[in-house]
């Protein structure tokens, strides 16, 4: 009996194959489409619209990309389907693990050939993915290897949403899926704007990840228009703004990008996120030894964020190649922020997971090239 269905299996994968060859026209890509572009898909190859729900469910909810799986969908249109689209997926390169198994980096790779990394953490009952929206970063930060490479590719809104999808499935504890999702790996999301606010969308979908909008966050190295219009969209995705200095010529010496929009302006664009969202906005700090971890450098900040409704995390400064910057001790990174809570500021220290493994804050860069032998 099993050696028939397996005969039959093949039977009905040669079938649905049939002919498809002979088509000349590119496949369309269903990965990155929404519910109602599948549903605009089903009819234009003269499908009922319930075809692109179904659609959803097995690329989004299911992570399938064989249509012969798609078992609830008639022979006739799987083997449409199989000639005229198709649902492209990342290629798993490498994986590597800390010690402790709290984090674990992935090496993607796209069609294209370009690759990227994706970072699970652990932490107790919450698993947070890191997720990158571009190949290389054009911002240039000093302090961040991901900048040393430029600006390489946009990610598809598909390319970015894979990134869970791929997780979900190769999640060694499937009981206990991604809880949560950074947007904060390769790239600045803000330049890449639709494809990433598309791929939120997409993990929200209730026939997908089903993410709950408040569990994804977006960080900015501060692209001030990208947050105004994120402000106007009015979803409850959380904010991360990457500060890292107390004044504009610090800043503007470690991040270029403060050259066109410094800091009051940043912090005015941040005022209308707070504002129309109703949200707390983060700071990211990454503390750089002698640099911006004085005293004078804590009282700056206390002036400049204490009437916007926010949070500090401090972020020790994370060893890259080629950069001297110095990490700060525990006892000094502990007194900054005792400063900060005592001008009323929520302040904690985050000591990034994975630095051990090159998957730390701004240590994205090493791994993909010496991998992709460039």
């Amino acid at each position: 009996m099993g050696r028939q269905k397996g005969l039959d299996d093949i039977r009905q994968r040669e079938w649905l194959m049939a002919g498809s060859e002979t088509e000349t026209e590119e496949p369309v890509e269903l990965k990155g489409l929404t519910l109602d572009e599948l549903e605009e898909v089903a009819e234009s190859l003269g499908l009922k619209r319930y075809r692109g729900r179904q659609l959803a469910s097995w690329i989004y909810g299911r992570g399938e990309t064989a249509f012969d799986e798609m078992t609830d969908l008639s022979l006739e249109v799987r083997r449409q389907l199989c000639s005229t689209a198709r649902i492209s997926s990342l290629t798993q390169v490498a994986e590597t693990r800390s010690p402790n198994e709290e984090t674990v980096k992935y090496l993607f790779e796209l069609g294209n050939g370009m690759r990227v990394e994706t970072v699970l953490m652990r932490d107790g009952d919450r698993r947070t993915l890191c997720v990158s929206s571009q190949v290389g970063c054009a911002l240039d930060c000093s302090f961040c290897a991901t900048g040393k490479m430029g600006f390489r590719y946009d990610l598809t809104a598909g390319e970015i949403v894979d990134q869970l999808l791929t997780i979900r499935r190769l999640h060694p504890d499937r009981q206990r899926p991604v809880t949560h999702v950074v947007m904060m790996g390769m790239g600045e999301p803000l330049l890449n704007y639709e494809a990433v606010l598309k791929s939120i969308r997409l993990m929200n979908l209730e026939l997908g990840p089903g993410l709950g909008m408040r569990r994804v966050t977006v960080s900015t190295a501060g692209h001030v228009p990208g947050i105004v219009r994120l402000a106007e969209e009015k979803i409850q995705v959380g904010l991360a703004v990457s500060l890292n200095a107390s004044n504009d010529n610090q800043r503007s010496s470690i991040m270029p990008i403060n050259r066109k929009w410094p800091i009051a302006a940043l912090l005015d664009a941040v005022r209308t996120y707070t504002r129309m969202g109703n949200r707390r906005v983060t700071f990211e700090y990454v503390m750089l030894k002698g640099f911006n971890d004085s005293d004078e450098d804590a009282q700056r900040l206390i002036q400049l964020l204490n009437s916007i409704r926010c949070k500090v995390n401090l972020i020790p400064w994370n060893p890259i190649a080629g950069q001297d910057y110095g990490r700060p001790d525990p006892e000094g990174v502990e007194r900054f922020a005792n400063i900060l809570r005592s001008g009323t500021l929520t302040a904690t220290v985050r000591y990034s997971k994975g630095v051990d493994i090159g998957a730390g804050c701004g240590q994205l860069f090493d791994e993909v090239e010496k991998s992709s032998g460039k």
